[in-house]
Parts: C-alpha cells; sequence; structure tokens
C-alpha cells in the first residue's frame, strides 16, 4: 500500500521539529535583500533577517520557488509510488501554488496540489492535519476535504506597524484606503479569501491585545479549540502578553514561532499574526 508524503513551502512558521515529526518536505521560497539572494528560513534566519532588513537601502523582494524545485521533490518522493498531497500559502499572495500545479502536471508522480488561502500557522494547521490523517491511512480526497474544513474555520489576524511593506509589495487589498491616515495608528487586518482586509485601527499594542481578544473570545464561543498559533517579527513582548491572555480563558496551547523572513519582508518589522482554528 502506498503511503501520502506531504509537501508544503517554509512559509508555515512550523518549528523544525514539528515538520520533522511528520516528515513534512519543505520546499522554501526566496528572498532578496540588497543584492543578495537568501533561501527563506534556510540560509537566513528570522531574526538575522530582520537585522538586515532595518539596514537595509532597498526594501526587500520575495519570489515563489522555481518550477524545477517542486519537479525534483515530487520525482523524488514519488518515485517508489507513494501519492503526495502538496499544501501551499494562498495563491492570492504568491506565485508559489501556482508553480507547484505546474510540477505536478510535468511529473509522473501522483501529486495533488491544496491553495490553503492561508499562511504563517494558518497554513501549518492544515498541513499538520493532512499530515496526521496521512499517518492514519485515510485517502487523500478524505484529507482534502478535510482541509476545506479546517480553512472555514480558521481566524488569521495581521497587526502591522507600519502599512509601507504591505502596500509596497503589493498584498494590501481594500486596506489601501488607510494610507495617509496613520500616524500613530496600529492597523489590524484580517486574511479573507487570500487578501488582507482591515478590520480595526487602534492606538497601542495594548489596544490590539484587547481587540484581538475580544475577537478570539466571540469567535470561539461554545466551540472546542483545535489550535491557536502566534507569529512575531521581532515582538515577542506582544506575542507573550497576548499569550498570557488567551491562557486565562483556555487551556489549549499557545505557540509562539517568529515569522519566516518572507512573511516579515511584506509585514514589515514588529508585526504579530494570531491565528486560531476552533468547530
Amino acid at each position: 500500500m502506498h503511503t501520502i508524503k506531504i509537501v508544503t513551502d517554509s512559509t508555515t512558521d512550523l518549528p523544525k521539529e514539528l515538520l520533522e515529526q511528520f516528515r513534512i518536505e519543505v520546499i522554501p521560497l526566496q528572498v532578496d535583500i540588497d543584492g543578495e539572494s537568501y533561501l527563506d528560513n534556510v540560509t537566513i534566519s528570522p531574526l538575522s533577517f530582520i537585522d538586515r532588513m532595518r539596514e537595509a537601502k532597498e526594501l526587500p523582494k520575495t519570489s515563489q520557488p522555481a518550477v524545477g524545485v517542486f519537479l525534483e521533490a515530487y520525482n523524488r518522493l514519488g518515485a517508489d509510488g507513494d501519492l503526495i498531497l502538496s499544501v501551499h500559502m494562498s495563491s492570492g499572495m504568491s506565485g508559489t501554488y501556482q508553480a507547484a500545479c505546474m510540477a505536478a502536471e510535468m511529473t509522473t508522480s501522483h501529486v495533488q496540489v491544496v491553495d490553503s488561502q492561508m499562511i504563517s500557522q494558518a497554513l501549518g494547521f492544515q498541513v499538520i492535519e493532512a499530515a496526521r490523517m496521512a499517518d492514519e491511512g485515510l485517502a487523500v480526497s478524505s484529507i482534502v476535504d478535510r482541509l476545506k474544513h479546517v480553512l472555514e474555520r480558521t481566524t488569521l489576524f495581521v497587526v502591522v506597524d507600519t502599512l509601507e511593506y504591505l502596500v509596497k509589495g503589493g498584498r494590501i487589498g481594500k486596506a489601501t484606503g488607510w494610507i495617509g491616515t496613520l500616524l500613530n495608528i496600529k492597523p489590524i487586518s484580517r486574511l479573507q479569501n487570500g487578501v488582507v482586509t482591515p478590520v480595526a485601527r487602534v492606538r497601542s499594542f495594548s489596544h490590539v491585545v484587547k481587540t484581538l481578544m475580544d475577537h478570539f473570545e466571540e469567535d470561539t464561543k461554545g466551540k472546542v479549540i483545535r489550535g491557536i498559533g502566534i507569529s512575531h517579527a521581532d515582538n515577542m513582548s506582544i506575542a507573550e502578553k497576548l499569550r498570557q491572555k488567551i491562557e486565562l480563558i483556555t487551556s489549549v496551547p499557545v505557540r509562539i514561532c517568529p515569522a519566516t523572513p518572507v512573511i516579515t519582508a511584506h509585514t514589515g518589522p514588529g508585526a504579530i499574526g494570531f491565528m486560531y482554528y476552533a468547530e
């Protein structure tokens, strides 16, 4: 009986030990800064990237993996006839999903590619769910149906110090109207249908924590919380404050991880990603 191999990309923000535990293949994106290229979270760490970013002359640029990188992975992982489920960051934010689809059409391996419509640990919720189900011997079709269920019950908020990086990176969606009105404002956005859209504007990170907690309590009321994640771009103090508030109302573990360089390139230093999955 053939097994199912899980592939994802480097924007999951999941810790290395968890990825290794579930034998998940990670395809890294690329980030370029001041003429130098790095493999996301492979040849440069999150905090090292932020240091470089703060000193950079220009905004960093990111790019999806080459089709050939996916093709090599698919050929290798499917050489013995194993099936491959490739789950990736939102197609509305990157060409990664499209590159994976192109490679899936070229390989002789059996590959199904899924657009998670999420990023960071919200993508990770789907990836880990897929890996667990694959270990249980469930069919690819059952896993894909389950991932849609997870997506529909996942919420992802993004808080940035400035919209500069999201705007120039083309990831801002409807929040463009906020430009010019953000002096001393902390914008809170939500990832919906693969696009960042505005939710609220507050004047301090203490108000950020309160606003996020209000949404969290309302969204999870009467539900079973399956996962909670916080990713940060060198803003551990706020991540910890948010975790402390969460721990007052639930015993579900809160995973805090540094945001991968590719994500930070678009959000800027100081950003916070808050995501949860409840049903």
